[in-house]
């Protein structure tokens, strides 16, 4: 394992606007959250502001002002989003708590872009609108937890760093005994939450047993092991970044802009969905070719 994890995100799997836009404005405030003595889970709060924000301003979409307005405060929300986890690994207070936190802090900021569009479109095509959102949302929640875990799987196995460890194991429970519930709540909160994160990924547990077993057997060649890791899934990584969130945000605007928000919603339900199913298809392949070229 790494001894010292980095601050930013890993460049290789990470998507293009936030290596060249997001990130770098995030990489210019993070040390000025630090210096100020401000937590990651406030900045993963303010962010969520934002995104509460955006769908207010979503809801006047038929003013094209207020349509880029939403834009920008979604924008402004991925840049806490991105500050957040690099003040965690700066000021190393990453915490379970934490990761819940920004996940929460994530799906109300879509949540309240995706009811606020319903509301508005709601006026004029009727009550089924929210049964469209709905199921967006729903999408939206699987195909991001998929994204998110395969790029902590990357950043586990490929680079050996421990607070990626996407862990379901209950033999070695994180919470004792005698401690108080509420951290034992967030800690099977946090082993449910991995097991759906790991499912909708199509992550294979025999390929992940296997090769915890390689590198535990064979521990000389674990640099080697994990180098050979990197080079097979890093192009597939980098394909998943289409789910990400930043695609989402222009698509949202796109089609607010064109007055025609729906349009986004069924993307979202048909388009992503096509591309998750062959993303994992993918991803499969590649563990069954990881095998046989280490």
């Amino acid at each position: 394992m790494e001894k010292s994890e980095p601050i930013r995100r890993t460049p290789e799997i990470e998507e293009i606007t936030n290596l060249y836009f997001i990130h770098p404005i995030a990489n210019r405030l993070t040390p000025l959250f630090a210096r100020l003595g401000i937590s990651p889970n406030a900045v993963s709060l303010a962010g969520m502001t934002f995104g509460i924000s955006a769908g207010f301003a979503y809801y006047h979409y038929r003013d094209p002002r207020w349509a880029i307005a939403g834009f920008v405060l979604m924008i402004a929300w991925h840049i806490m989003d991105g500050a957040d986890g690099q003040l965690a690994r700066l000021t190393r207070s990453q915490s379970e708590l934490g990761k819940i936190l920004d996940g929460i802090c994530d799906y109300i900021t879509f949540i309240a872009v995706y009811s606020a569009l319903a509301a508005a479109l709601s006026w004029e095509a009727g009550g089924w609108v929210w049964g469209l959102a709905i199921a967006a949302g729903l999408c939206h929640a699987v195909q991001s937890a998929a994204y998110e875990a395969q790029r902590q799987e990357y950043d586990f196995w490929g680079w050996g760093r421990k607070s990626a460890e996407l862990s379901i194991s209950a033999a070695q429970p994180a919470i004792q005994t005698g401690e108080s519930i509420v951290p034992r709540f967030l800690d099977m909160l946090y082993r449910l939450y991995v097991r759906c994160q790991l499912q909708v990924a199509g992550v294979v547990v025999e390929f992940r047993q296997r090769l915890a077993a390689m590198l535990e057997a064979e521990p000389a060649r674990a640099m080697l092991i994990r180098a050979r890791y990197r080079a097979v899934f890093a192009p597939s990584v980098r394909r998943w970044s289409v789910m990400s969130a930043n695609y989402r945000t222009l698509g949202i605007c796109i089609a607010a802009l064109i007055g025609k928000p729906y349009y986004y919603f069924w993307f979202e339900i048909v388009g992503f969905s096509m591309i998750l199913v062959l993303l994992i298809s993918g991803q499969r392949a590649r563990c069954a070719l990881f095998f046989k070229i280490v």
